[in-house]
């Protein structure tokens, strides 16, 4: 049986996540798409913490874990190592896996296994063996 406080924290959620995508659509500053993305592992560590679940644990994990990806690439952007880049297609890929997530999450049984996918595939591609694996066509998003 769900409790109210489950199905509050459920709703609080799938919300951010939403809001979390849209933010980062709206925008085309990378460094700034990254921050927004940042709420995303934000509200997961929140939502486990009240109201316990693996699925939202492995999402937090998955979010925690692209998000320092993401951060390391823009590091070695500015540092001057320009060869990889944060281009649309892997921002589209990151905003696909959330709004995918935030629809698993509003499901009666969540199925988080490809928004999870979605959005690690999209943070690895980021990274040198990632995006050699992309630009030779094995990994594509």
């Amino acid at each position: 049986m769900t409790t109210k406080r489950e199905i509050f924290f459920k709703k609080e959620l799938v919300t951010e996540l939403r809001e979390v995508a849209r933010l980062m659509k709206a925008t085309k500053n990378p460094e700034k798409k990254i921050y927004y993305f940042s709420a995303a592992y934000g509200i997961t560590s929140r939502t486990y913490r009240y109201s316990f679940s693996r699925d939202v644990l492995l999402a937090d994990f998955v979010l925690n874990t692209s998000y320092q990806a993401l951060v390391q690439r823009l590091k070695m952007l500015k540092a001057g190592d320009g060869n990889v880049v944060l281009d649309d297609k892997i921002f589209n890929a990151l905003h696909k896996g959330l709004l995918m997530l935030a629809d698993a999450f509003d499901a009666e049984k969540p199925q988080t296994q490809e928004a999870l996918e979605q959005i690690l595939t999209a943070s690895f591609v980021a990274s040198g063996p990632g995006n050699y694996l992309r630009e030779k066509g094995a990994v594509t998003l």
